[in-house]
């Protein structure tokens, strides 16, 4: 349904007024500014919660961490975030995206530096896993906040015929602040330590939070596109998007696992170097951004979300099966070692394709006036995922090895195809 109501009238109502008014104001391009923005603050805490793990190897040395306390550590992150996620979403619903994105942001900038500056390892001192997990906890906390608002946003700017496509961009946010933060941030570890590290991310949070603040207003028709969207059910108490939510979810367990513990794998198991674990992961986060764009343009036009959904669920699945024969093969044939980060890439990307599929649908079952819940609501199962995923790695590595590992990943995935909506 189309968001801007054509009136007959004399005198046009005073929403009408308001709208006109905006749209002279920001002008007919100015969406694209809001996407950007969306597209930066995703991709700032994106860099925080998927660069972060990537320097697992270098915080497990610097903060002399064993497997299980660097699992709790950084699981502490994506439970900050789950539990974050739908009070910021029912937050931007009443608030409103800019003030929820900039508080978020403001905050988490704020955070990181004090990290910056306190929960560093120095010669003198090294700080403790409690400190450290609680430190990740509270970034979770206030970083959850980026993921609902700025979908909302988009939501509001973009026209019926351009969500699919603007929503896919969104998420391309992810994988890009995630492989930047793959590429830079091990070796900024390495090289000059975790103060570096945590600064740059606050920096660019701090950034993002400039940019929201220079141009992130509320659409120029709000007012009528929420009434016109917001029909059906609350998402809290709509079936479908309960069911989309949760398969969100499961497909984002094994993306967590290659997110959080490819670094180590590759590192441990295949005795590959930095260079390679950080190339990899940064091969994974683009090709995920690329799939993602291609995915909404593709779904967009084809009218296909849902089969989409459920074919990569099932591509996800048969990926991490091969990864986890690959690990079989490789102890009776060292030579087919090399392979195992090509593996790795494969399945990151399988697994990480679908994003701005999965949260326009989700979107456009809610209603634009019920987006922050909603997206919130699925967020919240993803970092359920970031939470439970990195604890549960080091007891299966303990109990089962590597194979267990990624044979877990594809149950998962598995798990979910069933899940996802059968087509309309």
């Amino acid at each position: 349904m189309s968001a801007i109501v054509t009136r007959n009238d004399c005198q046009p109502p005073a929403g009408d007024i308001a709208g006109a008014a905006a749209r002279r104001a920001f002008g007919p391009n100015h969406r694209w500014k809001v996407l950007g923005i969306g597209v930066a603050a995703n991709a700032g805490f994106s860099a925080t919660f998927s660069g972060i793990p990537a320097t697992a190897v270098a915080m497990r040395q610097g903060y002399h961490l064993g497997n299980a306390e660097l699992g709790l550590a950084l699981g502490l992150l994506g439970l900050g975030v789950a539990l974050s996620e739908l009070p910021w979403g029912m937050l931007t619903d009443r608030w409103g995206d800019r003030r929820v994105l900039l508080t978020g942001l403001g905050a988490t900038a704020a955070w990181l530096f004090i990290m910056a500056m306190l929960v560093v390892p120095t010669k003198l001192s090294i700080p403790g896993v409690t400190l450290l997990s609680a430190s990740l906890l509270i970034a979770g906390l206030l970083g959850g906040s980026v993921n609902g608002s700025s979908g909302r946003a988009i939501m509001g700017w973009f026209g019926e015929g351009e969500r699919g496509f603007a929503m896919s961009i969104r998420q391309t946010a992810v994988p890009l602040g995630g492989g930047l933060g793959a590429l830079v941030l091990p070796s900024l570890a390495l090289a000059v330590g975790f103060t570096a590290v945590f600064g740059l991310l606050a920096a660019v949070s701090a950034l993002s939070a400039y940019f929201a603040w220079r141009w992130l207003h509320e659409p120029p028709v709000e007012s009528v596109g929420r009434a016109a969207a917001a029909s059906g059910p609350a998402p809290l108490r709509n079936a479908q998007v309960w069911r989309i939510s949760t398969a969100i979810g499961l497909l984002c367990f094994p993306q967590v696992a290659v997110l959080t513990f490819a670094s180590v794998f590759l590192h441990d198991f295949a005795g590959m170097g930095t260079w390679v674990t950080s190339a990899s992961l940064a091969a994974v986060q683009t090709g995920a951004m690329v799939m993602r764009v291609w995915s909404g343009r593709f779904t967009d036009r084809n009218g296909n979300r849902r089969p989409f959904l459920r074919f990569c669920s099932a591509l996800s699945a048969l990926a991490f099966l091969a990864l986890w024969l690959l690990v079989i093969a490789t102890a009776a044939i060292p030579a087919l070692v090399p392979l195992l980060p090509l593996m790795v890439v494969v399945a990151g990307i399988s697994v990480s394709a679908w994003h701005g599929v999965a949260y326009t649908e989700l979107a456009t079952l809610a209603g634009a006036g019920h987006v922050g819940t909603a997206l919130s609501l699925a967020n919240s199962f993803v970092f359920i995922g970031f939470c439970l995923v990195p604890i549960a790695i080091p007891w299966l590595l303990l109990v089962f090895a590597w194979q267990g590992v990624w044979l877990a990943a594809a149950i998962c995935a598995a798990i979910a195809w069933p899940i996802f909506l059968r087509p309309a």
